[in-house]
C-alpha cells in the first residue's frame, strides 16, 4: 500500500486558524429526538462536548448510543431538538449541510457509481463553484496525499474496498475543511486491511495538523490508536470523556470501566485510605489498590464502603491452587482466541461474579477444574459501585 506522504502544495489544504481558544467544535447542550407525544424516542440528550483545531477525538459506544446522532447534528442530516452547534464560533444549527465546510467520510463511502475517481473528488469542489483552473491541481494533489495518484480515471467499481476508502477521503480534503466527520469508514473493511488503512489514518492525521477530527466507531483499537480524547456514549448520553490512557487505566465510570477494554469489576470492601491509595479487601484477601478521585457526585472512599475493583483480564494470573495469596476458583468456560486463551472464573469466595482472565496461548482447561487466581499488584483501580449512569 503507498505510503501517504505530504506534497508541497498540501500545505495548501490547510485550513484558516480561527480565533485563539475558539473551539473548531462545540456542541451546547444538544438533545435529537425523533417521534411526537408519547412516541418520542430521544437519541441524543444533553451533549456537551469541545474539540480544539488539530485534535482528533473518538466517539465510542455501542449500537444505538447517540454517536452517529451527535456527528449527523453537525454536518448538518439531522436538525437537533435543543441546543446549539457552532463551528470556530460560528452558529451553524439552522445552516445547510453544504453551507458548512464540513468534510464527511461514510461507512460506505457513498461514490457516485458513474464518475471517475477524479470527478468524484471533484464533485465538492464544482459545488463550492471553485474555479475550474483549480480543481485539478487541487484533486491531484489529495489524491496524492491519501496515496491515490495515477488513479484518476478509474471508476470506483474497480477499485478495492481501501482505494475506495481513500477516494472518499480526498473528496472530504479537496473542499478544506477546518473539520473532518468520519462515520465508521473502517467498519466495512476485512480485517488485515483495516489495520493497513489505520496506519493510513494515523499518517493523514500527523500530515493534517490543523483540521479537528471527529470519528464515530464501536472498535475500541481505532479509538485508542486515533483519537486525543475518547467520547464514552450510551443511552444517547455521553458517559465519559478524557484521553484514552486516563480511561484505560483510571475508568471513572463502570459502564466505561467495562466497556473499555472489558475490564473485570469485583466487589470489595475499602479499608485504610492514604492518597491515592488503598487496602481493600476482595473476597478472602487483602490487597493493595489505587483510589483515584471519585466520579463527580460520588463521596471520597471511606473505610468500610464498598467499591469495584477495576482489574483487566491480561494483569490477572491463574496458578496453582496451593499458591498462599490465590483465591480459589472453578474453570466455568475457556476459548482460544489467537494469542491468548481467554477463561471464564468462578471464584469460591465472590459469589454472583464471574471473572475473565486471558491466559498467553492455546492452553487447554477442563470445565469444573479448579485453580488459583492472582491478583496483580497493585491489584487494580476502584471504581464507584454508583457510576453507571
Amino acid at each position: 500500500m503507498a505510503e501517504t506522504r505530504v506534497s508541497p502544495a498540501s500545505r495548501l489544504l490547510q485550513p484558516a486558524a480561527a480565533e485563539p481558544n475558539t473551539p473548531a467544535i462545540l456542541f451546547d447542550r444538544v438533545g435529537v429526538s425523533y417521534g411526537r407525544g408519547r412516541k418520542v424516542t430521544p437519541a441524543l440528550v444533553d451533549f456537551n462536548l469541545r474539540v480544539a483545531a488539530g485534535e482528533t477525538i473518538a466517539l465510542l459506544g455501542p449500537s444505538g448510543s447517540g454517536k452517529s446522532t451527535a456527528l449527523n447534528a453537525l454536518a448538518g442530516f439531522v436538525r437537533p431538538t435543543s441546543g446549539r452547534v457552532r463551528l470556530a464560533g460560528r452558529d451553524v444549527t439552522d445552516l445547510a449541510p453544504a453551507r458548512r465546510g464540513i468534510g464527511v467520510v461514510l461507512q460506505s463511502y457513498a461514490l457516485f457509481p458513474h464518475m471517475s475517481v477524479a470527478d468524484n473528488v471533484a464533485f465538492g469542489l464544482r459545488a463550492h463553484k471553485v474555479a475550474r483552473r483549480e480543481i485539478t491541481p487541487r484533486v491531484d494533489d489529495v489524491l496524492d496525499m491519501v496515496g491515490m495518484s495515477g488513479f484518476q480515471k478509474r471508476l470506483p467499481r474497480e477499485l478495492s474496498g481501501g482505494q475506495q476508502q481513500r477516494v472518499a477521503i480526498a473528496r472530504a480534503l479537496a473542499i478544506r475543511p477546518s473539520v473532518l466527520l468520519l462515520d465508521e469508514p473502517l467498519a466495512a473493511l476485512d480485517a488485515q486491511l483495516r489495520q493497513s488503512m489505520l496506519a493510513e489514518l494515523q499518517r493523514l492525521k500527523e500530515a493534517l495538523p490543523d483540521t479537528a477530527m471527529l470519528y464515530v466507531t464501536h472498535d475500541q483499537a481505532e479509538a485508542l490508536a486515533l483519537a486525543d480524547r475518547i467520547v464514552v456514549m450510551n443511552d444517547a448520553r455521553l458517559m465519559d470523556v478524557d484521553t484514552a490512557e486516563n480511561l484505560w487505566k483510571r475508568p471513572p465510570t463502570t459502564f466505561t470501566a467495562a466497556f473499555l477494554g472489558g475490564a473485570n469489576l469485583l466487589p470489595c470492601e475499602v479499608g485504610r485510605v492514604i492518597g491515592t491509595s488503598a487496602l481493600v479487601k476482595v473476597g478472602s484477601r487483602t490487597v493493595n489498590a489505587e483510589a483515584p478521585q471519585p466520579a463527580f457526585g460520588h463521596a471520597d472512599w471511606a473505610p468500610g464502603s464498598s467499591a469495584l475493583l477495576c482489574v483487566r483480564p491480561h494483569a490477572l494470573q491463574v496458578v496453582s491452587t496451593r499458591e498462599r495469596d490465590a483465591l480459589q476458583a472453578s474453570v466455568n468456560a475457556a476459548v482460544w482466541r489467537g494469542a491468548v486463551t481467554r477463561l471464564v472464573l468462578a471464584v469460591d469466595t465472590l459469589p454472583d461474579t464471574l471473572v475473565e482472565v486471558d491466559v498467553p496461548g492455546h492452553t487447554p482447561f477442563e470445565i469444573g477444574a479448579a485453580v488459583g487466581l492472582r491478583l496483580p499488584e497493585p491489584a487494580g483501580v476502584l471504581v464507584s459501585p454508583g457510576t453507571a449512569a
